[in-house]
Protein backbone atom coordinates (compact mmCIF):
# COMPACT_ATOMS: atom_id res chain seq x y z
CA UNK A 1 0.00 0.00 0.00
CA UNK A 2 2.91 2.21 0.57
CA UNK A 3 4.36 1.62 -2.80
CA UNK A 4 0.91 2.50 -4.50
CA UNK A 5 1.10 5.86 -2.72
CA UNK A 6 4.31 6.75 -3.47
CA UNK A 7 3.85 6.33 -7.50
CA UNK A 8 0.43 8.07 -7.37
CA UNK A 9 2.35 11.37 -5.74
CA UNK A 10 4.84 10.90 -8.21
CA UNK A 11 2.36 10.40 -11.43
CA UNK A 12 0.83 13.81 -10.03
CA UNK A 13 3.58 15.81 -9.97
CA UNK A 14 4.82 14.34 -13.20
CA UNK A 15 1.80 15.13 -14.78
CA UNK A 16 1.68 18.22 -13.75
CA UNK A 17 5.25 19.65 -14.38
CA UNK A 18 4.25 18.03 -18.47
CA UNK A 19 0.78 19.88 -18.41
CA UNK A 20 2.06 23.36 -17.17
CA UNK A 21 5.18 22.84 -19.66
CA UNK A 22 2.48 22.48 -22.77
CA UNK A 23 -0.14 25.17 -21.37
CA UNK A 24 3.00 27.10 -21.76
CA UNK A 25 3.90 25.56 -25.56
CA UNK A 26 7.32 25.38 -24.75
CA UNK A 27 9.42 22.13 -25.19
CA UNK A 28 11.60 20.50 -22.32
CA UNK A 29 14.72 22.76 -23.24
CA UNK A 30 12.96 26.10 -22.72
CA UNK A 31 11.71 24.62 -19.68
CA UNK A 32 15.29 23.49 -19.13
CA UNK A 33 16.94 27.17 -19.25
CA UNK A 34 14.19 29.03 -17.19
CA UNK A 35 14.70 26.46 -14.21
CA UNK A 36 18.49 26.38 -14.91
CA UNK A 37 19.01 22.90 -15.14
CA UNK A 38 19.22 20.08 -18.12
CA UNK A 39 16.59 19.22 -20.46
CA UNK A 40 17.46 15.21 -19.10
CA UNK A 41 16.55 16.40 -15.92
CA UNK A 42 12.97 17.97 -17.19
CA UNK A 43 12.72 14.61 -18.78
CA UNK A 44 13.16 12.56 -15.81
CA UNK A 45 10.83 14.73 -14.00
CA UNK A 46 7.96 14.38 -16.34
CA UNK A 47 8.65 10.63 -16.67
CA UNK A 48 8.61 10.57 -13.01
CA UNK A 49 12.09 8.60 -12.71
CA UNK A 50 13.36 12.16 -10.80
CA UNK A 51 11.68 13.71 -8.06
CA UNK A 52 12.27 17.87 -7.85
CA UNK A 53 14.24 19.31 -5.08
CA UNK A 54 11.98 21.33 -2.84
CA UNK A 55 14.04 24.70 -4.45
CA UNK A 56 12.83 23.42 -7.72
CA UNK A 57 9.52 22.42 -6.94
CA UNK A 58 9.20 25.87 -5.58
CA UNK A 59 10.60 27.60 -8.70
CA UNK A 60 8.11 25.53 -10.88
CA UNK A 61 5.31 27.18 -8.52
CA UNK A 62 6.88 30.59 -8.85
CA UNK A 63 6.37 30.14 -12.70
CA UNK A 64 2.46 28.42 -12.43
CA UNK A 65 -0.71 29.89 -12.25
CA UNK A 66 -2.36 30.03 -8.92
CA UNK A 67 -3.29 26.15 -8.14
CA UNK A 68 -0.15 25.41 -9.83
CA UNK A 69 1.91 27.49 -7.44
CA UNK A 70 0.38 26.34 -4.08
CA UNK A 71 0.44 21.99 -5.58
CA UNK A 72 4.12 23.08 -6.15
CA UNK A 73 4.63 25.03 -3.24
CA UNK A 74 3.39 22.20 -1.03
CA UNK A 75 5.03 19.77 -2.53
CA UNK A 76 8.51 21.22 -1.49
CA UNK A 77 7.25 21.60 1.93
CA UNK A 78 6.04 25.70 2.14
CA UNK A 79 2.36 24.95 4.38
CA UNK A 80 0.17 27.29 2.69
CA UNK A 81 -0.92 28.69 5.86
CA UNK A 82 2.52 29.77 6.84
CA UNK A 83 2.96 32.06 3.45
CA UNK A 84 -1.20 33.80 3.94
CA UNK A 85 0.34 34.58 7.96
CA UNK A 86 3.41 36.30 6.28
CA UNK A 87 1.99 38.18 3.59
CA UNK A 88 -1.00 39.30 5.56
CA UNK A 89 1.35 40.87 8.07
CA UNK A 90 3.42 42.28 5.36
CA UNK A 91 0.45 43.83 4.05
CA UNK A 92 -0.37 45.89 7.63
CA UNK A 93 3.05 47.56 7.70
CA UNK A 94 3.56 50.74 6.00
CA UNK A 95 6.34 50.02 5.91
CA UNK A 96 5.69 47.54 3.01
CA UNK A 97 4.58 49.77 0.68
CA UNK A 98 5.53 48.83 -2.71
CA UNK A 99 6.43 52.14 -5.00
CA UNK A 100 7.38 51.33 -8.45
CA UNK A 101 10.41 53.75 -9.77
CA UNK A 102 9.71 57.03 -10.70
CA UNK A 103 6.91 57.61 -8.27
CA UNK A 104 6.35 59.20 -5.05
CA UNK A 105 5.73 57.20 -2.43
CA UNK A 106 2.07 57.95 -1.43
CA UNK A 107 0.90 57.67 -4.68
CA UNK A 108 -1.41 55.11 -5.00
CA UNK A 109 -1.76 53.27 -8.57
CA UNK A 110 -4.98 52.83 -10.28
CA UNK A 111 -7.29 49.65 -9.49
CA UNK A 112 -4.26 48.72 -6.83
CA UNK A 113 -7.23 47.23 -5.19
CA UNK A 114 -8.48 44.99 -7.66
CA UNK A 115 -7.52 41.39 -6.60
CA UNK A 116 -7.76 40.63 -10.16
CA UNK A 117 -4.85 42.88 -11.13
CA UNK A 118 -2.70 41.49 -8.45
CA UNK A 119 0.17 39.17 -8.80
CA UNK A 120 2.08 36.96 -6.04
CA UNK A 121 5.82 37.48 -6.12
CA UNK A 122 7.95 35.62 -3.76
CA UNK A 123 10.51 37.12 -1.48
CA UNK A 124 14.00 35.22 -1.69
CA UNK A 125 16.16 34.32 1.20
CA UNK A 126 19.11 36.19 -0.07
CA UNK A 127 20.94 39.99 0.79
CA UNK A 128 22.13 42.17 -2.24
CA UNK A 129 25.18 44.21 -1.22
CA UNK A 130 26.08 48.03 -2.50
CA UNK A 131 29.12 48.69 -4.23
CA UNK A 132 31.79 48.36 -1.32
CA UNK A 133 29.96 45.69 0.77
CA UNK A 134 29.12 41.72 -0.40
CA UNK A 135 26.18 40.31 -1.24
CA UNK A 136 25.03 36.96 -0.89
CA UNK A 137 27.21 34.34 -3.36
CA UNK A 138 25.28 32.98 -5.93
CA UNK A 139 25.50 32.43 -9.72
CA UNK A 140 21.79 33.36 -10.21
CA UNK A 141 18.65 34.29 -8.42
CA UNK A 142 17.22 30.63 -9.27
CA UNK A 143 17.35 28.25 -6.57
CA UNK A 144 17.42 30.99 -4.24
CA UNK A 145 14.44 29.58 -1.16
CA UNK A 146 11.17 31.42 -0.93
CA UNK A 147 10.82 32.68 2.69
CA UNK A 148 7.00 34.78 1.78
CA UNK A 149 4.98 35.83 -1.13
CA UNK A 150 3.75 39.39 -1.57
CA UNK A 151 0.90 40.53 -3.79
CA UNK A 152 1.35 43.67 -6.23
CA UNK A 153 -0.68 45.19 -9.21
CA UNK A 154 0.40 42.72 -11.98
CA UNK A 155 0.98 46.20 -14.13
CA UNK A 156 4.37 46.81 -11.69
CA UNK A 157 5.79 43.25 -12.89
CA UNK A 158 6.11 43.01 -16.91
CA UNK A 159 7.64 39.46 -16.63
CA UNK A 160 5.98 38.29 -13.02
CA UNK A 161 7.28 34.61 -13.58
CA UNK A 162 10.56 36.30 -13.77
CA UNK A 163 10.72 38.40 -10.96
CA UNK A 164 11.51 38.05 -7.35
CA UNK A 165 12.29 40.51 -4.30
CA UNK A 166 15.24 40.34 -2.48
CA UNK A 167 16.46 42.72 0.48
CA UNK A 168 19.86 45.04 0.06
CA UNK A 169 22.34 45.75 2.66
CA UNK A 170 24.59 48.25 2.83
CA UNK A 171 24.47 52.57 1.94
CA UNK A 172 26.48 53.13 -1.20
CA UNK A 173 23.70 53.19 -2.93
CA UNK A 174 21.34 55.60 -1.25
CA UNK A 175 19.49 58.10 -1.28
CA UNK A 176 17.93 56.12 -4.10
CA UNK A 177 18.82 52.38 -2.48
CA UNK A 178 18.39 52.24 1.81
CA UNK A 179 19.86 49.91 3.58
CA UNK A 180 17.28 46.79 4.47
CA UNK A 181 15.08 47.92 1.26
CA UNK A 182 13.16 45.38 -1.01
CA UNK A 183 14.18 45.29 -3.98
CA UNK A 184 12.12 43.39 -6.82
CA UNK A 185 14.60 42.64 -9.36
CA UNK A 186 13.75 40.79 -12.90
CA UNK A 187 15.98 38.40 -14.37
CA UNK A 188 14.41 38.56 -17.77
CA UNK A 189 16.09 41.81 -18.15
CA UNK A 190 20.00 41.42 -18.78
CA UNK A 191 20.86 42.53 -22.22
CA UNK A 192 23.74 45.34 -20.95
CA UNK A 193 22.95 47.32 -24.03
CA UNK A 194 19.49 47.78 -23.72
CA UNK A 195 20.16 48.82 -19.87
CA UNK A 196 22.44 51.51 -19.35
CA UNK A 197 21.33 54.09 -17.05
CA UNK A 198 19.23 51.63 -15.04
CA UNK A 199 20.15 50.01 -11.63
CA UNK A 200 20.78 46.48 -11.88
CA UNK A 201 21.81 43.31 -10.01
CA UNK A 202 24.69 41.43 -11.00
CA UNK A 203 27.06 38.82 -9.38
CA UNK A 204 30.60 37.85 -9.30
CA UNK A 205 32.84 35.82 -7.28
CA UNK A 206 34.07 39.33 -5.71
CA UNK A 207 30.97 40.66 -4.21
CA UNK A 208 28.24 38.19 -4.41
CA UNK A 209 24.87 39.52 -5.40
CA UNK A 210 25.21 43.26 -6.25
CA UNK A 211 23.19 46.32 -6.65
CA UNK A 212 24.54 49.39 -8.62
CA UNK A 213 23.81 51.52 -11.55
CA UNK A 214 24.93 50.12 -15.02
CA UNK A 215 26.84 53.09 -17.35
CA UNK A 216 28.56 53.09 -20.71
CA UNK A 217 31.28 55.65 -20.54
CA UNK A 218 33.30 55.60 -24.05
CA UNK A 219 33.99 52.18 -24.72
CA UNK A 220 33.83 51.34 -20.83
CA UNK A 221 31.27 49.59 -19.29
CA UNK A 222 31.28 50.12 -15.03
CA UNK A 223 29.35 49.71 -12.35
CA UNK A 224 28.41 52.46 -10.36
CA UNK A 225 27.45 53.26 -6.65
CA UNK A 226 25.19 56.49 -6.19
CA UNK A 227 27.81 57.33 -3.81
CA UNK A 228 30.44 58.80 -6.06
CA UNK A 229 33.19 58.86 -3.82
CA UNK A 230 33.72 55.43 -4.37
CA UNK A 231 35.38 54.06 -7.83
CA UNK A 232 33.40 52.40 -10.37
CA UNK A 233 33.68 48.85 -11.19
CA UNK A 234 34.86 48.36 -14.59
CA UNK A 235 33.19 45.33 -16.75
CA UNK A 236 35.83 42.98 -17.85
CA UNK A 237 36.13 38.96 -18.37
CA UNK A 238 39.40 39.60 -15.29
CA UNK A 239 36.28 40.76 -13.19
CA UNK A 240 33.49 38.28 -14.55
CA UNK A 241 30.50 40.49 -13.42
CA UNK A 242 27.67 39.42 -14.81
CA UNK A 243 24.20 41.51 -14.92
CA UNK A 244 20.76 38.87 -13.57
CA UNK A 245 18.43 41.40 -13.37
CA UNK A 246 16.89 45.08 -13.95
CA UNK A 247 15.56 46.54 -10.62
CA UNK A 248 11.90 47.45 -10.99
CA UNK A 249 11.05 49.55 -7.68
CA UNK A 250 11.69 49.23 -4.04
CA UNK A 251 10.02 48.58 -1.00
CA UNK A 252 11.08 50.56 1.93
CA UNK A 253 12.49 48.82 4.73
CA UNK A 254 12.57 51.64 7.12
Amino acid sequence: MKNMSKRTTIREWALRITAMRERFAINQAELARRMDCSAMTISRWERGLLEPSAEHFIQLGNLGNKNEAWFFWEMAGVQPSKIVVALSSSQRKRSLEAVPSGTEPNQQPENSGAQSNLVGIPILKAVLGTPGSTGDRRSSLRNISMVATLQVPAKWCPNPSYTSVIRVKGRSMEPTVHDGDLLAVDSFQTERNKLYGQIVVTTSEQTGLLVSRLRRLDRLEVLEAENRDLDPIILNKARKHRVIGKVLWSISGT
